[in-house]
């Protein structure tokens, strides 16, 4: 059987580090799709405050099987 994809976007957060800010959104994504199948970074940066790193971010594709 020949599956199907769909491709989202999101980005996720963390004040903590880069692996936070991940689970953070695969997390979040799984609350409201079903399916979720594989996820690629595509995207890392982050917040600055008072010369301190304050918010990492990432954004991420995710893709999901799309049922029959």
């Amino acid at each position: 059987m020949e599956k199907v994809f769909k491709v989202i976007e999101i980005v996720g957060t963390s004040n903590d580090n880069y692996d936070a800010a991940i689970r953070n959104a695969l997390e979040q994504a799984a609350r409201t799709v079903k399916g979720l199948s594989w996820f690629q970074v595509m995207e890392m940066r982050g917040g600055i405050k008072d010369g301190k790193v304050d918010e990492y971010q990432v954004i991420l594709k995710i893709g999901f099987r799309l049922l029959d």
